[in-house]
């Protein structure tokens, strides 16, 4: 490939007016030219012009976790959000570098619990409960967060192991203290019997405990919560049943429980795909989750009746800033100009106790 063309810096902003065909082109003949030692991952929920492209795809966990299995891309080019990429970054090698294409993709939900945050809020729990108390957070969260629980000892927990993670740690510790996603651990701790009394939710902002029996509570739930899943409502459910009597209906558990409970099924994105390609031929069924994933295996199932729970939701707004001008222009760097990489680099120390907490939890599962 001749690259001479590309010797020139280019700005973002040029990127939003050329060709996206050309873009295309650039992008195949970029991996190409890097062959194995470039690696390029997306998360589920990425547009399919992103997707086009990947090596592999899967949710945060599993990408982080295929990542980390490849010793020999040098280049591991993220499209995910921060948090993602610096799980992959912890996992992964020294000598290896994980590049985020937009610093700006973040996570909302992941934004709503910092370290001093969730600091004060251990020390009142510490006083309240004693050191009979464990935190666990989702993966969806950031380093710090997960190093502060690998330094209290507790354990991450994914959508799709949590009842598994959430039931060893039940038996290992009187009370937990559930990060960053209220609803997550609302429908795990439920489904696993414990009462909607022995729940709790911390809120940051007031720094308060709400509970209906604070001496009762077994289980502490950080106030927080993904925008994306909550613009599925049960009354979105009834309709589709009031309109089609064989519609099953299945959803992500970072849902509000009044939709988990109308819903027929719920399950962590894996779960959801592999519902649907266990379906028989003819089924339909609603999903609610990201519509981008499920636009996607609406095309993928062609023979079943896919639909989305709710055609109006947004998908995620952060994830999808990572799109084709910024693949391009993250992937024209690679040859041109490295230093102007997004490089998601987490230090040692933070990584060493969050690394103990997903070791945990790869552990138990």
């Amino acid at each position: 490939m001749n690259f001479t063309k590309l010797a020139e810096k280019k700005k973002l902003e040029h990127y939003y007016t050329e060709d996206p065909q050309q873009q295309i082109e650039r992008i195949y003949k970029i991996k190409k030219h890097f062959g194995k030692d470039l690696f390029l991952v997306a998360h589920h929920y990425q547009k399919d012009e992103i997707v086009q492209f990947a090596d592999a795809t899967g949710d945060s966990l599993k990408l982080a976790q295929i990542a980390a299995t490849n010793k020999e891309a040098k280049k591991i080019v993220f499209c995910g959000v921060h948090f993602m990429a610096e799980t992959a970054d912890i996992l992964t090698e020294d000598k290896q570098q994980v590049i985020l294409p937009d610093p700006s993709a973040g996570c909302s939900l992941a934004d709503m619990a910092n370290s001093f945050q969730v600091t004060k809020a251990w020390n009142y729990l510490e006083k309240k409960y004693g050191p009979d108390i464990m935190p666990l957070t989702y993966v969806n969260s950031s380093a710090a967060i997960k190093s502060f629980v690998g330094q209290k000892n507790g354990i991450v927990v994914t959508s799709g192991n949590a009842p598994q993670i959430v039931a060893w740690a039940l038996r290992h510790s009187k009370h937990l203290f559930f990060l960053p996603d209220q609803h997550l651990g609302r429908n795990t701790a439920l489904q696993l019997g414990v009462s909607s009394e022995e729940l709790g939710v911390w809120n940051p902002l007031t720094e308060t405990l709400v509970a209906p029996k604070p001496a009762a509570v077994k289980v502490i739930l950080w106030d927080g919560y993904c925008s994306v899943h909550q613009q599925f409502t049960p009354e979105q459910i009834a309709k589709l049943r009031a309109h089609y009597s064989d519609i099953k209906i299945i959803v992500h558990p970072e849902c509000s429980h009044a939709v988990v409970a109308a819903a027929d099924e719920v399950g962590s994105t894996a779960a959801i795909i592999r519902y649907l390609t266990q379906a028989p031929v003819g089924a339909r069924i609603a999903v609610g989750t990201d519509n981008n994933l499920v636009r996607r295996l609406q095309q993928r199932f062609t023979d079943k009746k896919i639909m989305l729970l709710n055609p109006i939701a947004c998908s995620c707004v952060l994830m999808n800033r990572i799109d084709l001008p910024h693949l391009a222009f993250t992937l024209d760097n690679l040859l041109q100009d490295p230093a102007a990489l997004n490089i998601i680099k987490v230090d040692d120390q933070t990584a060493f106790w969050a690394k103990k907490a997903l070791d945990k939890m790869l552990t138990l599962s």
